[in-house]
């Protein structure tokens, strides 16, 4: 049973939260344009509270974070897919799966603002986290 004013749960495993978004050049840090790792756990973090949006209606909190891998690079000018998915659910936490894709990325050398889907998408940074409801 929910306490008086809050929502009841939704929290079921394998429900997914996917955003996308354009990687500005503002983000750029390293040559080559490349992005900082810090983005890819920012973007977890943003889709991670719409997951806890979408299953108990409050924006939780981020409680961990655990294997982090960044196996991709994330440059300025692609488009990345941002997945979470519910892999456990306890009472008050959710452990989430988290995925950042490369879907589209800028071709430089076919000239200035060329750019392409990727197919297959690159898988650039996956992690576990932990959220908890409070």
């Amino acid at each position: 049973m929910s306490e008086p004013g809050r929502a009841p749960t939704r929290a079921e495993v394998g429900l997914r939260v996917v955003h996308r978004r354009y990687v500005s050049y503002d983000h750029a840090h390293y040559a080559g344009n490349l992005v900082d790792g810090a983005y890819s756990l920012a973007a977890f973090g943003d889709v991670a509270t719409e997951m806890c949006i979408v299953t108990d209606g409050d924006e939780g909190l981020f409680a961990s974070y655990s294997d982090v891998q960044f196996s991709g690079r994330v440059q300025a000018g692609d488009v990345i897919e941002i997945t979470a998915e519910i892999v456990r659910v306890g009472r008050r936490s959710r452990e989430l799966q988290f995925e950042v894709l490369v879907v589209g990325r800028g071709v430089p050398e076919r000239g200035a603002g060329s750019a392409e889907m990727l197919d297959p998408p690159v898988v650039a940074t996956t992690a576990r986290g932990t959220v908890v409801i409070p």
